[in-house]
């Protein structure tokens, strides 16, 4: 064993020992981490517009402080963008992580420095404790390749600007800056088509051991290194025994990636966004990610089919139970507080506590009462394709409302197929009866023969990709939407249809 892969183990087992200690005692650890959070902020312009001053417990805080998104917290945001300091958090953040807003334009996410320690911690510990569990150290001494956006930050006001991978390019640490791929010139590329050949042209023939990105942006990455090398990644890179992913379900697309590697891979899930790293995969044979109690985070949860009524129940982590879709609500110590984070996930345990990611609140179908979710859909084609030859690329999901005169309305599959099934009617039956199976509004509506079963449109290849470049968002840590309550993704995906 090496003097790295030794020194691993050593520092992994470390980790867990002090990650265990508060495992053991999350609810201590929560209101350790509420105490501090308040007391931090006590004396910024949230803090006493909020009564942070009277705030002695939970149901205090709540009393004082609604639920915000990003919209009715931005005029607070606002003046932090504008220089003003000690507005949502003691001084100025040291970054804004820049996103893709959907009502007006670009959000800047305040990140401190705490924050941003909090997220490298995460990533690292992420890494430990897969050591840890699995005594697998070799993959230390070979090459890593994190697929990113561009480390270039842009600066108002004294705050550097930049997407949150961009950002987190600043903090690889030392140790693995010798073993990190592609180079900073490649990674400041900013054009995707691009940036994908110049890393191809750094990694083909480098001893790759771990590989990480969003999975469809990683799939592009491979398709490419198998077009031009002609090489299964398997037998390309005979080392690269881990993939770490983040950002949607990996299920979907585990055949696929398996078929261009060759083999099977380990992977470890991540679950970080510019407003906090939530939760990582800390168990190679556990459901879920473990939810990083002691991060700087305070967690609040709302049932997400109360969601939208007026003053539904908030939750902490002593009330949630298993199996329930929440809506996860945020106080950070970058200084954004009762934030709805947008997310949906489920518990699948709460000793510890680990969390499956559902959707998207605001990404259902719901055209006929049914609200289907990202999770539903997700396993209902992971079902499909265990039981058929099929391979997918990538998929989306939309009601159709207003079918031809004759017809039952329906769900509309568009996927992109890398192998379409054999028997389509086969696979379609399948995914209906999958969907059926998990969501009994949906059932409900076909047996009472209000909704038809579902329709797959096949679409062609590459479709996907140039439908995001059509967006605008080909590459990066953007995402192709699994589903939507409307036609406008489907409108746009006709012109590929086969």
């Amino acid at each position: 064993m090496s003097l790295k892969s030794f020194a691993a183990r050593i520092f992994a087992s470390r980790v867990v020992r002090k990650q265990n200690r508060w495992m053991n005692d999350p609810l201590e650890t929560q209101l350790q981490v509420f105490n501090s959070l308040i007391k931090t902020a006590e004396n910024t312009a949230f803090g006493k517009d909020h009564n942070f001053h009277e705030i002695r417990g939970y149901t205090d805080f709540a009393s004082n402080v609604p639920v915000r998104d990003y919209e009715k917290l931005r005029a607070y945001v606002d003046r932090v963008v504008e220089g003003e300091e000690n507005v949502l958090w003691q001084g100025k953040p040291k970054y804004f992580g820049k996103t893709s807003g959907t009502t007006s334009g670009a959000k800047y996410i305040p990140i401190t420095e705490e924050a941003i320690q909090c997220q490298v911690n995460a990533s690292r510990d992420a890494i430990l404790n897969y050591i840890h569990n699995t005594g697998k150290t070799a993959f230390v001494k070979g090459k890593m390749i994190f697929l990113q956006g561009s480390p270039k930050l842009n600066e108002k006001n004294g705050i550097k600007i930049g997407r949150l991978s961009g950002i987190s390019a600043h903090y690889v640490p030392a140790y693995l800056q010798r073993n990190r791929l592609p180079s900073w010139e490649t990674n400041c590329i900013e054009d995707w088509e691009t940036k994908v050949e110049r890393i191809i042209d750094e990694t083909i023939d480098q001893d790759m051991t771990v590989i990480a990105g969003i999975p469809s942006w990683v799939q592009m990455y491979f398709e490419r290194l198998k077009d031009r090398s002609g090489k299964n990644i398997g037998d390309l890179f005979p080392n690269f025994d881990l993939f770490i992913y983040g950002g949607v379900n990996y299920e979907p697309y585990r055949a696929k990636f398996e078929h261009l590697i060759g083999r099977s891979v380990d992977s470890i899930e991540l679950f970080p966004a510019s407003e906090g790293f939530f939760a990582f995969q800390d168990k190679q044979d556990e459901s879920g990610m473990l939810l990083l109690l002691n991060s700087g985070i305070f967690y609040e949860f709302i049932r997400a089919e109360s969601f939208f009524d007026d003053n539904p129940a908030r939750l902490t982590i002593a009330d949630v139970k298993i199996g329930v879709n929440y809506v996860m609500i945020i106080s950070t110590n970058a200084g954004l507080w009762g934030y709805n984070l947008g997310d949906t996930i489920a518990f699948t345990s709460t000793s510890p506590y680990r969390i499956v990611v559902t959707g998207r609140i605001k990404h259902f179908i719901s055209a006929f009462g049914e609200h289907v979710i990202a999770k539903e859909v997700e396993e209902a084609m992971l079902d499909a394709i265990q039981s058929s030859n099929a391979r997918i690329n990538e998929f989306t999901v939309a009601p159709q409302v207003h079918p031809p005169e004759g017809e039952l309305p329906h769900h509309e599959w568009f996927i992109e197929f890398e192998i379409a099934p054999s028997n389509i009617k086969a696979f379609k039956k399948v995914l209906d009866q999958s969907l059926q199976k998990q969501n009994s509004y949906y059932f409900d509506l076909i047996e009472g023969n209000i909704l038809q079963p579902l329709k797959v449109t096949a679409l062609q290849p590459g479709a996907f990709q140039r439908h995001m470049q059509d967006q605008g968002k080909l590459g990066g840590q953007n995402k192709v939407v699994r589903l939507s309550n409307d036609r406008k993704i489907a409108e746009a995906l006709e012109a590929y249809k086969l």
